[in-house]
C-alpha cells in the first residue's frame, strides 16, 4: 500500500496533466488572443507558483494539516478547470489562470513529501513510484488528443477535472510526517538556507528550471523552424517519454552510486549538453535521436532533487522543503527560461537559443560545483 497509492496518484495526476497542458495554448488561440496576450497568460503560471507552492506547503507544515490542505487545493483546481470552457474574454481567463496556478502549484510537492514519508527506509525507491507518472502521461496523451480532436477543446478541461477527482480520492491514502515540536517556520527556513550546500542546490535547481523551460516550451517551435511535421513532433514526445522509463526504474541504483546531490549535478550537466546537441544537429532526425536523453535530464534531476530536499530538511519541514526546491525549478527557473528563451527564439531562432542557454547552463554548473568544492575544503580546514 505504501507504494501502490503514490504510484496510482502519480499515474492519474500526470494523466490529468496530459489532458490540460498540451492544449492550453490552443485554447487561448481559439479564443482569438494575440501573441502578447498568450504570452501573458502562459507566463503568469510560473510566477504564481513562486507564491503558491511555499504558501500552501508552509501552511500545511505549520498547522500539521497536510492532507486537508492538499485536498482543498485539488478541489479548487478541479472547480477552476470546469470553469475554463465557459470563459470567452481575456480578463476572466487571466483571473482563472492565476487562481488555477495558485491552487495547483503545491499539489505535486505535497505528493512528493507524502511519498517520501511513506517509503520510510526505502526512499531510494522513489523513482519506481514516480514512474507511474510517465506511464500515465504516455497512455493518456494520445487519447486526450483524439478526444479533443473529436469533441472540441472543452474535453481538455473536463478530462483533467475527471482524472483529478479520482486523484483526489487516491490522495486520501497518503500519510505525512508529523511535527513533534512547535517550531518557527521562518527560523527553520533560515536554518536550511544557512547551509551553503542548500544554497548551491537551489542555484542548480534554478538553472535546471531555465533549461527545462526552453525544452518544454520551445522545442516544437524549433522543430517547426526545421520543417518537422506535427507527426514528427508527436514522435519526439513519445521518444522522450519512453526515455524516462529505465532511468526512473533504476533511480535507486543511481542514487546509491552517486548520492542525491551528485546525481542532481549530473542530470543538469547532461541537460546542458542536450541543449548544445539540439543546436549542433539542427535537423528533425537529430532532434528525435537526442530526445532519448530526456530520461537522463528531467526525471533524473527530479528524483535527485526530491531526494536531496527530503534528506536535508527538518522533520517538520518536509513539505516546505519540497515546495522550496519546486519553486526554484517551476517558478523562478521556468519564468526566466520562458522569457529568455522567447526573446532569443524570436530574435535569433531556435538554434542560437539552445546554443546560448546550453553554454550558460554548463558554465554555471561548473561554477557552482567549484564554489561548493571550495566551500567544503574551507570548512574541512577550519576543523583542523
Amino acid at each position: 500500500m505504501k507504494k501502490t497509492s503514490p504510484f496510482m496518484f502519480y499515474m492519474l495526476y500526470f494523466a490529468a496533466v496530459a489532458f490540460y497542458m498540451p492544449f492550453i495554448v490552443l485554447y487561448f488561440q481559439g479564443l482569438g488572443f494575440n501573441g502578447a496576450q498568450i504570452g501573458l497568460l502562459t507566463g503568469i503560471a510560473p510566477l504564481i507558483t513562486i507564491v503558491g507552492a511555499p504558501l500552501w506547503t508552509g501552511l500545511a507544515d505549520k498547522k500539521n494539516r497536510h492532507k486537508l490542505i492538499m485536498s482543498l487545493t485539488i478541489l479548487a483546481a478541479i472547480a477552476l478547470a470546469i470553469i475554463f470552457p465557459m470563459l470567452t474574454t481575456l480578463i476572466p481567463v487571466l483571473l482563472v489562470v492565476g487562481l488555477f496556478s495558485l491552487f495547483s502549484a503545491p499539489i505535486i510537492s505535497f505528493a512528493d513529501s507524502a511519498t517520501m514519508n511513506m517509503l520510510a527506509n526505502e526512499k531510494e525507491m522513489y523513482g519506481r513510484v514516480r514512474i507511474g507518472g510517465t506511464i500515465g502521461w504516455g497512455l493518456v496523451a494520445p487519447v486526450a488528443g483524439m478526444l479533443v480532436q473529436a469533441r472540441g477543446i472543452s474535453m481538455a478541461f473536463w478530462g483533467y477535472a475527471a482524472l483529478m477527482f479520482v486523484t483526489l480520492i487516491i490522495s486520501q491514502k497518503f500519510t505525512f510526517g508529523q511535527s513533534v515540536t512547535v517550531v518557527s517556520f521562518k527560523g527553520d527556513v533560515r536554518k536550511m538556507l544557512s547551509n551553503h550546500r542548500w544554497v548551491f542546490f537551489l542555484c542548480l535547481a534554478f538553472l535546471g528550471g531555465v533549461a527545462f523551460a526552453t525544452v518544454n516550451t520551445y522545442l516544437f517551435p524549433y522543430m517547426q523552424e526545421l520543417g518537422a511535421s506535427k507527426t514528427t513532433m508527436g514522435i519526439a514526445l513519445t521518444i522522450s517519454t519512453l526515455g524516462e522509463l529505465p532511468v526512473l526504474f533504476f533511480a535507486n541504483l543511481l542514487l546509491k552510486r552517486f548520492k542525491a546531490y551528485g546525481l542532481f549535478i549530473i542530470g543538469i550537466t547532461i541537460t546542458g549538453i542536450r541543449l548544445l546537441l539540439y543546436a549542433a544537429f539542427n535537423f528533425p532526425a537529430g532532434i528525435l535521436f537526442f530526445q532519448l536523453l530526456n530520461g537522463m535530464t528531467f526525471p533524473m534531476v527530479w528524483v535527485a532533487g526530491v531526494s536531496y530536499a527530503d534528506e536535508n530538511s527538518p522533520a517538520d519541514m518536509k513539505a516546505s522543503a519540497q515546495g522550496l526546491w519546486g519553486v526554484m525549478v517551476f517558478g523562478f527557473g521556468a519564468a526566466m527560461g520562458g522569457v529568455a528563451g522567447g526573446l532569443l527564439l524570436g530574435s535569433y531562432g531556435g538554434r542560437l537559443m539552445y546554443l546560448v542557454i546550453g553554454i550558460i547552463t554548463l558554465v554555471s554548473v561548473a561554477t557552482v560545483a567549484l564554489l561548493d568544492k571550495l566551500d567544503r575544503t574551507r570548512q574541512a580546514r577550519s576543523l583542523i
